[in-house]
């Protein structure tokens, strides 16, 4: 199974080289950026991150994530369980209170042409932000280091990579449970043979 991403770790494709250096797989790294050659030549759309799998291209990164998991068992729980739903939905709120904020963030700073930026949206984005962490860690599992407890998922990745972006884009973290998870997360070999990529 040879494995190809394309996208460079400043990028959502950090998480996917995580995924596939946790997993202990071999794969090719491209270090490109969007809508570069070496996307829309893959993906018409320029977005990165690409995973070629078995040559058919696989775009988004949370869904590459699920598929690296999924196909070599772990980081994730089996499709269909409760603790599977649980897992998802974890990930779904990532997605949606911490990733998109961080993502609406980017866009009006330098994402969007000048005159489309609004500047004084992020003051409300990381009252959001804010909200969204404290929602979170009244979710997290009381037992073990990561988010359901004793086993990592692709939720742990997924979060960890938010947080050094938000810590990036200056959005505070200020609950104490979720700054130390993704310290954990972040002091990881594998994050730092991802960064290596």
């Amino acid at each position: 199974m040879g494995y190809t991403v394309i996208g460079n770790v400043k990028s959502r494709a950090l998480r996917v080289l995580w995924t596939l250096e946790e997993l202990g797989l071999d794969y090719e790294h491209v270090d490109a950026g969007p809508r570069s050659d070496e996307v829309t030549r893959i993906s018409p759309a320029g977005k990165v991150p690409v995973l070629v799998a078995d040559g058919v291209p696989i775009t988004d990164s949370v869904a590459i994530m699920t598929f690296l998991a999924d196909r070599h068992g772990a980081l994730t729980f089996p499709a269909g369980t409760i603790d599977r739903a649980r897992q998802d939905s974890l990930t779904q709120m990532i997605l949606d209170e911490i990733d998109a904020v961080l993502w609406t963030a980017a866009r009006h700073s330098f994402v969007l042409p000048e005159d489309l930026r609004i500047g004084a949206i992020k003051d409300s984005l990381k009252w959001e932000f804010a909200r969204s962490e404290k929602a979170l860690v009244d979710r997290m599992a009381e037992d073990g280091p990561f988010l359901m407890g004793e086993t990592m998922t692709i939720a742990d990745i997924l979060l960890a990579h938010c947080g050094g972006w938000a810590i990036a884009a200056k959005f505070p973290i200020s609950e104490p449970r979720l700054r130390n998870h993704i310290a954990l997360m972040r002091d990881r070999p594998a994050f730092h043979r991802a960064l290596g990529a």
